[in-house]
């Protein structure tokens, strides 16, 4: 399609210009080099099109003057898909500031939905934001989605490396935007955007969004994404303390107020009350973090309200502080594309930014259990099917006991059948929808293979000897890319390497901290009679288990490096079993001193293990010996006994350990002679809480007092 001749292409630019000045309101601006072609490309040629620029480019004025030029034109409105709430809010301010009329559809303004229905059957909106999850909405897919796409004046995916799996932050989701795509008229513009796509990335968006006759007829617009503001930097200090006594130490230094990324949830939260204990004002900001905070604290950040976020990749797409000081990452992301997506959020508006990467040996595993926990197997696929076709409507917790993998796991899973057209989600729960569906391995081992490679790129990037900034836009296939000129390679370390003594000391008697409470289970997880266990509702109170200790998390910074060694597998992958170590075993008695439990325990038992037996005997007796704890002995464990799966769900997990142990006639008469005392019962690892919750229910009924529960770590 060409231009019209009632409209010439520098009238089209001169109203397209006045619209542009009026979102960024000031009058002497003008396009950025490639805006106007995208937004040509769009608007008089209503082409497909793929926009990969560095974060700051503009993005969003190319589709918002785009969507008002459309509709001066007589076209539909624009439908946005857009990955974050956040994200959302932003741009519709945008919106509105370039005289756009603009309405979001999220789950954050549910009560606002009627009201915007209205107004699209009035024709009264220009733009509508929308979540890929309201696609999968079957409200919203049957009933107001048909009519969008019949009157639809263009098409916008943001954040497009979504739609690919080869994509850092692949979201299932937003797979279905191909389907949406492919029921477009072919002379309806689509425009994908994004700042962070390698060829690969940019050949699958372009497969998906062009015109189904014409493959090749996509307008991919790629600009140079290197960052002139952005000083990067890495410093290797492999303890965990050093890094902490650093940003004890430096962190004031850092320019304007900025995000610390951290690849865990402990570790953030862990992070973030030892900078604030040293005195600076900082906030954690994770997945457990409730959506009303989260929005106090990114405005907290973006008035300079905090020094930094403690974070982690929860602060995500969709926060945007032009003039962000700093990003420093304690721990590496595992692809040099996240990791400058996230470092991408500083400098914006600013001349200069600072970022620093402190990457840790643990690193690399905290990588390979992300990886693996987001794939979904054959096996498990199979199970999910078979469990549906055998029911009209299954809810998650009830195909929790058909399926033996975590929830996580599973509602990705369900997405991704969802998405193939096998499973649909009703009122309810999900159902099969008897179409044939087929487990797409090869497609899957390719990603992982992807992975891995990203993996090793990472590694390398901490090692190199050469221009920094121009690895990171190399990884995302930028002909550009070259030597920054202000990197700690180009220009010598731009970042002090020093920790006072002080620091360290702050930072270590921070660290050496001992103790975080075990929650005690409650209810029992539902569909257990699915698995043959008779136990549903609520626990007995007289039976449950008391609140628990560990020394750590395995994830955690301080106690948990030397908790994960002594748990650690040999080179074949068995759990080596050796005796507590000194360090660890003080670490217990002073968890133990701290305690402050309402009775103290006065007597120990062991629970049974297949895998290190011999770590947990040394730890109870040691116990036992220095509290002058009256030592019970162990739980007796069924014959021929397995090692657990760890990587099942809770229902499973209880279905594993509720005829595991038994008490045998030794420890019933010793636990006879109590009278009623409390128990501490003896473990390494806690992971879904099930061993402690059936062996304590177990030493309850036998004649126990409060079971009081310690092991060495916690798995999350």
């Amino acid at each position: 399609m060409t231009t019209t001749s009632e409209t010439t292409p520098n009238d089209l630019r001169s109203r397209g210009l006045a619209v542009l000045r009026h979102l960024v309101g000031r009058d002497d601006v003008d396009f950025h080099p490639g805006q106007w072609e995208a937004i040509e490309a769009l608007v008089a040629h209503h082409r497909r099109a793929l926009v990969v620029q560095r974060t700051g480019w503009g993005k969003s004025a190319v589709y918002f003057v785009a969507a008002l030029l459309q509709r001066a034109a007589g076209f539909g409105l624009t439908l946005i898909v857009s990955p974050l709430i956040a994200l959302m809010r932003d741009q519709v301010a945008a919106a509105k500031r370039a005289g756009v009329r603009a309405a979001t559809i999220s789950s954050a303004n549910a009560t606002e939905w009627d009201h915007i229905a209205h107004r699209l059957d009035a024709d009264d909106i220009d733009v509508l934001l929308v979540s890929p999850e309201r696609l999968v909405n079957q409200k919203f897919a049957n009933e107001q989605l048909p009519d969008l796409v019949r009157r639809m004046g263009m098409l916008v995916i943001d954040e497009a490396h979504c739609i690919s799996d080869w994509g850092h932050d692949f979201r299932p989701d937003y797979r279905r935007i191909r389907n949406l795509v492919s029921a477009l008229p072919n002379e309806v513009p689509v425009l994908a955007t994004t700042a962070t796509a390698n060829s690969r990335v940019v050949q699958d968006i372009s497969e998906q969004i062009a015109p189904f006759d014409n493959r090749d007829e996509v307008f991919v617009l790629r600009g140079p994404l290197a960052r002139s503001s952005l000083r990067l930097g890495v410093l290797n200090l492999p303890k965990p303390t050093d890094r902490l006594a650093w940003l004890v130490q430096h962190l004031g230094e850092l320019p304007g107020s900025g995000i610390i990324y951290c690849l865990t949830v402990s570790t953030a939260e862990e992070t973030a009350t030892s900078l604030a204990e040293a005195g600076y004002h900082v906030r954690a900001y994770t997945g457990r973090t409730d959506p009303e905070e989260r929005t106090d604290l990114e405005e907290a950040l973006r008035n300079n309200q905090v020094k930094a976020l403690v974070a982690t990749s929860a602060l995500g797409m969709g926060f945007d502080k032009p003039d962000l000081g700093f990003v420093v990452h304690l721990g590496a992301p595992s692809s040099p594309i996240a990791y400058y997506q996230q470092v991408g959020r500083a400098g914006r508006a600013t001349k200069n930014a600072d970022v620093l990467l402190l990457p840790g040996p643990e690193d690399q595993d905290i990588w390979t259990y992300f990886a693996t926990a987001t794939m979904p197997t054959r096996e498990h696929a199979e199970a999910v099917l078979k469990a549906l076709s055998n029911s009209e409507v299954l809810s998650v917790p009830a195909l929790e006991a058909h399926v033996g993998i975590k929830r996580s796991q599973l509602d990705l899973l369900l997405k991704v059948m969802a998405v193939e057209g096998a499973v649909e989600k009703v009122r309810g729960g999900w159902q099969a929808t008897g179409k044939p569906w087929v487990h797409d391995t090869r497609r899957y081992e390719r990603v992982s293979q992807a992975r891995r490679d990203e993996q090793r790129a990472m590694l390398s990037y901490e090692r190199l000897d050469t221009c920094r900034m121009a690895f990171l836009t190399g990884e995302l296939d930028d002909p550009s890319a070259a030597p920054c000129g202000r990197c700690d390679i180009c220009a010598g370390s731009w970042y002090p390497t020093d920790i006072d003594p002080s620091a360290s000391s702050l930072a270590k008697t921070i660290l050496d901290r001992v103790g975080v409470v075990v929650e005690p289970r409650t209810t029992w997880p539902s569909g257990m009679g699915t698995l043959g266990v008779d136990l549903k509702g609520r626990i007995d109170a007289d039976e449950t288990a008391e609140e628990g200790r560990v020394i750590a998390r395995l994830s955690d910074v301080g106690w948990g490096g030397p908790v994960r060694n002594l748990l650690r597998n040999d080179d074949t992958g068995t759990p080596i079993d050796a005796d507590i170590t000194p360090a660890l075993a003080k670490a217990c008695v002073r968890m133990l001193a701290e305690w402050n439990w309402a009775h103290r325990p006065s007597a120990v038992v062991r629970i049974p293990s297949v895998t290190r037996p011999h770590l947990i005997d040394s730890l109870a007796s040691g116990l036992a010996r220095v509290g002058q704890l009256q030592d019970l002995g162990w739980l007796d464990l069924v014959e021929n006994a397995q090692r657990l799966d760890s990587s099942t769900n809770s229902a499973y997990r209880l279905r594993d350990v509720y005829a595991r142990f038994s008490i045998g006639p030794q420890l019933m008469s010793r636990l006879s002679h109590l009278g009623g005392a409390p128990v501490l019962l003896v473990d390494d690892v806690i992971s879904s809480r099930w061993t402690i919750t059936v062996a304590a229910r177990l030493l309850r009924r036998a004649g126990s007092g409060p079971v009081l529960p310690l092991a060495l770590a916690l798995t999350h």
